[in-house]
């Protein structure tokens, strides 16, 4: 598997969203649930208190996606699309043949879906998995979440100029 497998690319636009995104979650929404658990706390008992368990499930949620955000951030490679050599790799738009149906996505980050009016398919998707670092022409095989096998051949792969 290529190098790139473990990198998210995302356009400046896409990046400084997702900052944003996390400054938000951490500086804002942090400290307003905060609040909401203790002033549920200050109504007693716990163990019947509907607005303490949601506010600590809506904690656990949120922290489990700034986890996420961080995690993206800092394997994000910003703005510069790969080099157009036919590879696929993370920043391009590929083609793909599907038993004779033509498919074009855009192997990135599922944070770039907002970006873009094609579709985005992730390095840890089996189709995008399966492309990744592999040569226009090629031919390649993976599994669907349903189990079944699949095979496409990749008809090209152009850098993303977005």
């Amino acid at each position: 598997m290529s190098e790139t497998a473990n990198v998210t690319w995302l356009t400046r636009e896409a990046f400084d969203r997702l900052q944003g995104e996390l400054d938000e979650m951490r500086d804002v929404k942090r400290v307003e649930i905060a609040h909401r658990i203790e002033e549920a706390r200050q109504e007693g008992d716990l163990k019947e208190n509907g607005g303490y368990h949601a506010a600590r499930e809506e904690q656990a949620k949120l922290e489990a996606r700034i986890e996420q955000v961080q995690h993206l951030l800092r394997t994000a490679e910003i703005g510069e699309a790969p080099a157009d050599d036919g590879v696929v790799e993370p920043g391009m738009i590929v083609t793909v043949d599907l038993a004779g149906n033509e498919m074009t996505f855009l192997l990135a980050s599922r944070e770039m879906s907002s970006e873009i009016d094609v579709d985005v398919f992730s390095t840890a998707s089996p189709l995008g998995g399966a492309v990744n670092g592999e040569k226009t022409g090629s031919e390649v095989s993976y599994t669907a979440p349903n189990g079944k096998d699949i095979t496409v051949k990749i008809k090209s792969a152009k850098p993303y100029d977005g």
